[in-house]
């Protein structure tokens, strides 16, 4: 497969830190710290485990099928109606994902900003920007993304320091009080949900320019993500103490709660704007994605001719997937996680697996 559009070590890097960290910052303590309570901060490092299994998991995929998407090469490793199911399900997969972030941002922005505004105002600007920019290519969106993640941690860095002026260290206490069960409970959600969204090398791979810089570049991106979350995830405590638990957006109220009296105060401005730029990263790269599934799905010639319609499907399923917050919530905590290690991490390695054995079969014996 030639592809014309390219994309750097660096940009892939950059674009796999805000893909994972942009929609987590701010829901995920409140998850972790349902399980993990004080020590939620701690299961920040096992669910990296999961991490490291898909980015080995797709680096060794993508060095055996050079130039190929995981939807392609899986016809070469499964067979064609296997890798046919395999394209459906991930073809479900990303509309689901897309609808789901796009809810989010919505709820989001219509809680903290625009109350008075219809819901769909929001989804439709939102969508129509993100397929602007799927159209525009991933070369286009990993340049843009450069200069978004720089501000995402210009705003980000300021925020934590100001954090650690309220923070306090008996929050924590007791240490592993009960013991090391609680720990692991908490990093079952980043585990299957979010550190293994390096799945997405799978289609990214493809594009990158020197193909041996893919496993620096995602290694530096997961120790990014995981000193970022372990230090949103211990401020959020430090600060809130057991009502982390019980906040849908506990950093923002960690946001809202600090600030310098007549010099920096209403800081929930510059959530609001890092929530808003990583998603719209998120989105644009899922569109993306989901746009060569169905394009190598049904073999049309160019994926830019499916953003239209898919961008407008997205648009009719974000406003009917829940019904309502609480849903989204469940479906967060105890659905999301599920299906995510399926697609992330499990169907990877079922794939590696078994090519690794048809290649070992294949091996003529020694005499």
């Amino acid at each position: 497969m030639r592809i014309a559009e390219k994309i750097t070590g660096s940009q892939l890097g950059y674009m796999l830190f805000t893909f994972i960290v942009s929609t987590n910052m701010l829901t995920v303590p409140s998850i972790m710290a349902m399980f993990g309570k004080q020590n939620a901060w701690m299961s920040v490092f096992p669910a990296a485990l999961t991490g490291l299994i898909t980015i080995w998991t797709m680096i060794a995929l993508g060095s055996r099928y050079p130039g190929l998407t995981l939807t392609q090469y899986s016809e070469k490793i499964v067979g064609k109606s296997l890798s046919k199911l395999l394209a459906l399900n991930y073809i479900y997969y990303w509309f689901v994902s897309i609808t789901t972030i796009v809810y989010q941002h919505t709820g989001f922005i219509k809680t903290l900003l625009l109350p008075n505004s219809p819901s769909i105002v929001s989804t439709v600007t939102f969508l129509l920007l993100c397929g602007l920019a799927a159209a525009a290519g991933i070369e286009v969106i990993g340049r843009s993304n450069e200069f978004l993640t720089l501000l995402i941690l210009v705003f980000l860095l300021p925020l934590l320091v100001l954090t650690t002026m309220e923070a306090d260290l008996t929050q924590l206490q007791p240490v592993l009080g009960d013991g090391i069960v609680p720990v692991l409970q908490g990093a079952l959600s980043p585990a299957g949900g979010y550190m293994n969204q390096f799945f997405i090398l799978g289609w990214l791979l493809p594009y990158l320019n020197h193909p041996g810089k893919a496993r620096k570049a995602s290694l530096l991106a997961l120790a990014g993500v995981v000193l970022s979350s372990c230090a949103i995830v211990l401020l959020t405590i430090m600060v809130l103490g057991p009502m982390t638990s019980k906040l849908s957006y506990s950093f923002l109220s960690v946001i809202q709660y600090i600030g310098i009296p007549g010099s920096f105060e209403r800081l929930e401005a510059v959530a609001v704007s890092m929530w808003v730029m990583g998603c719209f990263v998120k989105v644009s790269v899922s569109l993306f994605i989901l746009c060569l599934c169905v394009k190598e799905l049904f073999g049309i010639r160019n994926y830019r001719d499916l953003i239209p319609p898919l961008t407008l499907f997205s648009v009719i399923g974000s406003v009917w997937i829940f019904r309502n917050s609480a849903d989204l919530g469940n479906y967060l905590v105890y659905t999301f996680p599920l299906l995510a290690f399926f697609n992330h991490t499990l169907v990877p390695l079922l794939l590696l697996a078994v090519d690794s054995l048809r290649r070992k079969t294949a091996e003529p014996s020694l005499p």
